[in-house]
Protein backbone atom coordinates (compact mmCIF):
# COMPACT_ATOMS: atom_id res chain seq x y z
CA UNK A 1 0.00 0.00 0.00
CA UNK A 2 1.32 4.01 -0.82
CA UNK A 3 1.69 6.39 1.82
CA UNK A 4 3.00 9.40 1.75
CA UNK A 5 2.69 11.62 5.05
CA UNK A 6 3.83 14.79 5.88
CA UNK A 7 4.42 16.91 8.71
CA UNK A 8 6.25 19.83 9.54
CA UNK A 9 3.71 22.34 8.29
CA UNK A 10 2.43 25.43 10.68
CA UNK A 11 2.81 29.22 11.21
CA UNK A 12 5.54 31.45 11.05
CA UNK A 13 6.19 35.32 10.73
CA UNK A 14 7.42 36.67 7.48
CA UNK A 15 11.20 36.17 7.18
CA UNK A 16 10.84 32.67 9.17
CA UNK A 17 11.45 29.27 8.28
CA UNK A 18 9.82 25.91 8.52
CA UNK A 19 10.88 22.35 7.36
CA UNK A 20 8.55 19.92 5.95
CA UNK A 21 9.32 16.59 5.69
CA UNK A 22 7.98 13.60 3.76
CA UNK A 23 8.13 10.13 4.86
CA UNK A 24 7.29 7.32 1.85
CA UNK A 25 6.36 3.55 2.03
CA UNK A 26 4.74 1.19 -0.59
CA UNK A 27 6.72 1.90 -3.88
CA UNK A 28 9.13 3.03 -5.57
CA UNK A 29 9.96 6.59 -7.11
CA UNK A 30 12.11 8.39 -9.89
CA UNK A 31 11.43 11.34 -8.54
CA UNK A 32 9.78 12.82 -5.54
CA UNK A 33 8.44 16.63 -5.42
CA UNK A 34 6.83 19.57 -3.27
CA UNK A 35 3.42 21.08 -4.55
CA UNK A 36 1.72 23.55 -3.33
CA UNK A 37 -1.68 24.98 -3.63
CA UNK A 38 -2.79 28.73 -2.39
CA UNK A 39 -6.57 29.35 -1.87
CA UNK A 40 -8.21 29.70 -5.48
CA UNK A 41 -5.16 28.86 -7.17
CA UNK A 42 -4.25 25.67 -9.39
CA UNK A 43 -1.46 23.54 -7.41
CA UNK A 44 2.17 24.28 -8.50
CA UNK A 45 5.14 23.34 -8.60
CA UNK A 46 7.52 23.97 -5.86
CA UNK A 47 11.13 21.66 -5.92
CA UNK A 48 11.81 18.22 -7.10
CA UNK A 49 14.47 15.73 -6.40
CA UNK A 50 15.92 12.62 -8.59
CA UNK A 51 15.43 9.68 -5.74
CA UNK A 52 18.70 7.96 -7.62
CA UNK A 53 21.11 11.08 -7.95
CA UNK A 54 19.82 13.05 -5.67
CA UNK A 55 19.80 16.34 -8.06
CA UNK A 56 17.23 19.04 -7.53
CA UNK A 57 15.70 21.33 -9.60
CA UNK A 58 13.19 24.62 -8.45
CA UNK A 59 10.41 26.96 -9.40
CA UNK A 60 12.09 30.12 -9.49
CA UNK A 61 9.87 31.40 -7.56
CA UNK A 62 11.27 29.53 -4.19
CA UNK A 63 15.34 29.22 -5.73
CA UNK A 64 17.83 30.38 -2.99
CA UNK A 65 15.27 30.31 -0.23
CA UNK A 66 13.89 26.49 -0.21
CA UNK A 67 16.55 23.31 -0.13
CA UNK A 68 14.68 20.09 -1.16
CA UNK A 69 16.87 17.30 0.06
CA UNK A 70 16.46 13.33 1.10
CA UNK A 71 17.40 10.53 2.65
CA UNK A 72 17.22 6.92 0.49
CA UNK A 73 17.90 4.44 3.91
CA UNK A 74 14.98 6.27 5.50
CA UNK A 75 12.78 6.83 2.27
CA UNK A 76 12.38 10.32 3.61
CA UNK A 77 12.48 13.78 1.71
CA UNK A 78 12.37 17.49 3.18
CA UNK A 79 12.19 20.79 2.28
CA UNK A 80 13.82 23.56 4.20
CA UNK A 81 11.88 26.88 3.51
CA UNK A 82 13.52 30.18 4.54
CA UNK A 83 12.90 33.74 4.21
CA UNK A 84 9.54 32.83 4.23
CA UNK A 85 7.06 35.59 2.48
CA UNK A 86 3.27 35.60 2.86
CA UNK A 87 2.69 34.40 -0.22
CA UNK A 88 4.61 31.30 -0.14
CA UNK A 89 1.48 30.57 2.47
CA UNK A 90 -0.70 26.96 1.11
CA UNK A 91 -1.07 23.73 1.62
CA UNK A 92 2.28 22.22 0.34
CA UNK A 93 2.15 18.39 -0.94
CA UNK A 94 4.81 15.62 -0.90
CA UNK A 95 4.53 14.26 -4.61
CA UNK A 96 6.12 10.59 -6.18
CA UNK A 97 6.10 10.14 -9.79
CA UNK A 98 7.85 7.38 -12.10
CA UNK A 99 8.69 10.09 -14.42
CA UNK A 100 12.27 11.79 -14.60
CA UNK A 101 12.39 14.95 -13.03
CA UNK A 102 8.78 16.35 -14.06
CA UNK A 103 7.43 19.82 -12.74
CA UNK A 104 3.69 18.79 -14.00
CA UNK A 105 1.28 17.80 -11.20
CA UNK A 106 -0.57 15.17 -13.83
CA UNK A 107 2.42 13.10 -13.77
CA UNK A 108 2.62 12.29 -10.72
CA UNK A 109 0.76 9.41 -9.36
CA UNK A 110 0.87 9.13 -5.78
CA UNK A 111 -0.15 12.53 -3.33
CA UNK A 112 0.00 12.83 0.68
CA UNK A 113 -2.74 14.75 2.27
CA UNK A 114 -1.05 18.15 2.82
CA UNK A 115 0.35 20.31 5.16
CA UNK A 116 -0.91 23.99 6.02
CA UNK A 117 2.17 26.41 5.72
CA UNK A 118 0.89 30.19 6.89
CA UNK A 119 3.05 32.87 6.52
CA UNK A 120 2.07 36.17 8.68
CA UNK A 121 3.12 39.42 7.19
Amino acid sequence: QVHLVESGGGLVQAGGSLRLSCAASGFDSVTMAWFRQAPGKVREFVAGVRWSGGSAYYADSVKGRFTISKDNAKRTMSLQMNSLQPEDTAVYYCAASSYDGSRSAPLYHYWGQGTQVTVSS
